[in-house]
């Protein structure tokens, strides 16, 4: 300390400090050109160090300016390179120390240099009077309490010794717990995924299930549906929903279609030959129903334009159907073919008879003359030609065997509905 304080007293102004001067790319120092302050560095040895930048070299006129000690008096001369070199290494020689300065500093240097050392001073005050305590207590410190102190710390390292191999231990443990930690993740992350996966596929066959118990329910609902249907068509008497006989006033009707005319109602004989067609097919319908082949005539339902066929001469066709006008009155053919279907329902009448001997027809026919008799009413007989008739009797004639054929569709529809 003492040595420290003489040094100061014999050099109150050197700087404990490192200076660089400032290169340009060419690798020569500029003109008075040095870097700016820099930091503060504290060392561990409690020694504070800090770069000062140099003064720059201006004109003497400037108020801060270092003022330099030197040959300088060439006025003008600083051009010449070897006197700028020379100047420049003496104040690198200066501010780093190694050459004693010899002429004053500037205000704030010198202000910074004394509180560095001063810190200097105090740092090296604190550790040498922490020795001193250090050193007093060795001294006062007994034989005795220093092997106690030895003992002691010969415990201590042991103990440390032990507490360091539980460390490792515990820290080789804890690598080991780790490395069952990371694989135990890695298997919950496999787990995870199999399980969203066995989710997913859970969904979908879910999803796959539900789509079939719908369609199951929708067969269900189409099959229950359909043996409604398929019940009520068993309930159903085809020839009744087929062939709708019934009674418009005087005139009977077969499918909404009328079967005569009267003077005070000209019925078309369009509607009476679409009848007539209707007719022929409900006959037709209940002979094969019943296997019954007719004798003498074969009917050919054909629409409005039906017809009888004769078994003793083919080329012979009895039509049932008209146009009406002169030709009607002159032309028996019409007749004719309504006496040939009279008997075939003659035929019917007789198998059916056969067959059950209690059902009876409501209204006889007598094929020979062509009539039908009115046995439960008037007694009176009815021609069912045209010729030498009214229309209304002929109109009579046809609803009386329109009644007999819906009592042998009844009775067909009995016998034969399980067939």
């Amino acid at each position: 300390l003492e040595e420290v304080k003489e040094g100061e007293e014999r050099h109150p102004t050197a700087p404990l400090v490192t200076v660089t001067p400032v290169k340009t790319e060419e690798g020569r120092v500029e003109d008075g050109c040095f870097p700016e302050e820099i930091c503060v560095e504290n060392k561990p040895d409690g020694v504070s160090r800090k770069y000062i930048p140099p003064a720059r070299m201006l004109s003497t006129e400037s108020a801060n300016s270092f003022t330099l000690i030197g040959e300088a008096s060439d006025g003008g001369t600083m051009e010449n390179l070897s006197r700028r070199l020379k100047v420049t290494s003496d104040l690198f020689d200066i501010m780093s120390g190694q050459t004693d300065v010899d002429h004053p500093l500037c205000e704030e240097c010198t202000d910074t240099l004394l509180d560095q050392l001063d810190q200097q001073l105090n740092v090296t005050e604190n550790e040498c009077q922490n020795y001193k305590n250090c050193l007093e207590i060795l001294e006062q410190m007994s034989q005795e309490d220093e092997e106690q102190l030895l003992e002691e710390l010969k415990n201590l390292n042991s103990e440390e010794n032990h507490l360091i191999q539980e460390l490792e231990n515990a820290e080789e443990k804890r690598r080991k717990v780790a490395n069952d930690l990371a694989k135990v993740r890695a298997e919950t992350d496999r787990l995870n995924q199999e399980e969203a996966q066995y989710q997913r596929e859970y969904s979908e066959f879910k999803r796959q299930q539900l789509e079939l118990d719908d369609e199951l329910k929708s067969v269900d609902n189409q099959m229950r549906y359909a043996q409604i249907q398929l019940d009520k068509l068993k309930k159903t008497n085809v020839f009744n929903a087929t062939f709708h006989i019934w009674h418009s006033g005087q005139f009977g009707t077969i499918n909404n279609f009328r079967l005569g005319r009267l003077p005070s109602v000209p019925v078309e004989w369009n509607e009476i030959n679409a009848a007539w067609g209707q007719t022929v097919l409900l006959l037709h319908s209940l002979a094969n129903k019943m296997e019954l082949r007719f004798q003498r005539y074969r009917l050919v339902p054909y629409g409005n334009h039906s017809y009888l066929e004769s078994l003793t001469d083919r080329t012979k066709e009895l039509p049932l159907y008209c146009s009406g006008g002169l030709r009607f009155f002159w032309d028996n053919k019409f007749d004719h073919a309504m006496v040939a279907f009279l008997d075939c329902v003659q035929q019917f009448k007789e198998e059916v008879e056969r067959g059950d001997t209690g059902f009876c027809l409501p209204y006889r026919m007598d094929v020979e003359k062509g009539k039908i008799e009115d046995t439960g009413g008037s007694g009176g007989s009815y021609s069912i030609k045209t010729q030498f008739n009214s229309e209304e009797q002929w109109t009579k004639a046809l609803k009386f065997m329109l009644t007999n054929l819906k009592w042998g569709l009844a009775w067909v529809s009995s016998q034969f509905y399980n067939r």
